[in-house]
């Protein structure tokens, strides 16, 4: 890993640090209302942690996708271009079917469409910030 890689990973890690420190779990819901393609991926590796793989199947059904998803970037010069570019093919389309999935899903609690509640749709009706 280069320094510059590591700088940037060191600043997103700070910037959801401080984040959650004033209560923002998700920045994309927060201000959009509508929950991202990897919502609950934090409360499931955090399940899989305590050895409660149903949980984490629960909070997001591709909790175990970041670790393949993550030796393809880090070992990207040495595996051959085309396996790489399909592998990250691969990861998104399997993100989006489960995203779209969950999103249409009545019974989904974890994803939410709601954008209303959003801060850029709350700022566009001049109801102010956040509650």
């Amino acid at each position: 890993m280069k320094k510059n890689d590591i700088q940037a990973l060191a600043g997103i890690v700070l910037f959801y640090v401080v984040l959650e420190g004033l209560g923002v779990t998700c920045p994309i819901r927060f201000l959009t209302g509508v929950s991202c393609a990897g919502c609950g991926m934090s409360r499931a590796w955090l399940a899989l942690a305590r050895l409660d793989l149903s949980a984490a199947a629960y909070y997001h059904p591709l909790f175990w996708l970041p670790v393949p998803a993550a030796a393809l970037l880090l070992f990207r010069r040495r595996l051959p271009e085309r396996l790489f570019r399909w592998g990250m093919v691969l990861v998104c389309v399997l993100f989006i079917i489960v995203y779209l999935a969950r999103l249409l899903s009545p019974d989904d609690t974890i994803v939410a469409f709601e954008p209303a509640k959003g801060l850029f749709f709350r700022l566009l009706l001049g109801k102010g910030g956040p509650k």
